[in-house]
């Protein structure tokens, strides 16, 4: 048997850390969605106990340091599964680019391992086994639009935005999320965001007063890091995307757009600039 399962990029419309927590990650309000570019997970029984994981892209790591591969591992361990899995990650996200590819894989993974085996784990119960993966894996298992607090894992499902073209760009380097916050100062940072405006903004189905609304605090720390994601976000406004804002921790930039008479001129303006650029909708 198999199954298949999609697994979603998604992007920041905004993400706000409060303050630094005792265990020593952020404390984090967040409002996430998903855009229709997705990695496809294939998943096959194997009949002897092992987790074997493939992908065509030549970058990604196939062992227990795949996301998807922990994924498998837990739910494994914790429903005491003895049956293997063949998984095979088509890849069309790029990694390490603040758009949770990774975290996605991982949670299609829970997914598609509980229908496959048959679990019957309830979504509250893979959302918390994600929480043990990744602060953005419980987010992915369900998708949608939702505000996220704690590390991440507290989730209020929203209203989706209005809809919109969404150009992502990522410019050619990597960026450790880890690296960001480290560096990040959370008692020094100048403007908040506001969780308010954006929900105003989808509320009234108002895609300028949602361009208003976007913000992301990391953007002080990633900015000055890597001086071309600064130029990619310029780049990405002269050309006439309404709203820009950085994605997670970055380096993906990415720019919503209402008419698609702008998105062919503004996908080949940046294709000069970098050659990851996608052209994609949100996932309503």
């Amino acid at each position: 048997m198999k199954v298949f399962e999609k697994a979603p990029a998604k992007i920041n419309l905004m993400l706000d850390v409060l303050h630094k927590r005792e265990d020593g990650y952020h404390e984090v309000e967040m409002i996430m969605t998903m855009v229709d570019l997705a990695d496809r997970i294939e998943m096959q029984e194997l009949p002897r106990d092992t987790i074997i994981i493939s992908s065509q892209a030549g970058y990604i790591p196939l062992d227990e340091k795949n996301l998807a591969f922990q994924a498998a591992r837990l739910i494994k361990e914790r429903y005491d599964v003895k049956q293997g899995v063949y998984i095979h990650l088509d890849k069309k996200i790029p990694v390490a680019a603040g758009l949770a590819g990774g975290s996605s894989d991982a949670a299609a993974t829970l997914r598609g391992l509980n229908r496959l085996w048959q679990l019957g784990i309830p979504t509250p119960e893979l959302q918390r086994l994600g929480a043990e993966l990744g602060s953005d894996v419980p987010f992915c298992v369900t998708g949608g639009t939702a505000i996220a607090r704690g590390r991440g894992e507290k989730l209020e499902p929203i209203e989706a935005p209005p809809q919109c073209w969404v150009i992502l760009a990522k410019p050619p380097i990597n960026v450790s999320t880890a690296d960001i916050y480290g560096k990040l100062r959370a008692g020094h940072i100048q403007r908040h965001p506001s969780v308010a405006k954006v929900l105003e903004a989808i509320r009234l189905k108002r895609f300028d007063l949602l361009c208003d609304g976007l913000g992301n605090v990391l953007e002080e720390v990633t900015l000055d890091l890597y001086p071309e994601v600064r130029q990619l976000k310029e780049c990405m406004l002269r050309l006439g995307a309404e709203g820009v804002l950085m994605s997670g921790s970055g380096p993906t930039v990415f720019g919503l757009v209402s008419k698609e008479a702008k998105v062919a001129r503004i996908y080949n303006g940046l294709r000069g600039f970098c050659k990851d650029v996608y052209a994609v909708r949100l996932l309503t």
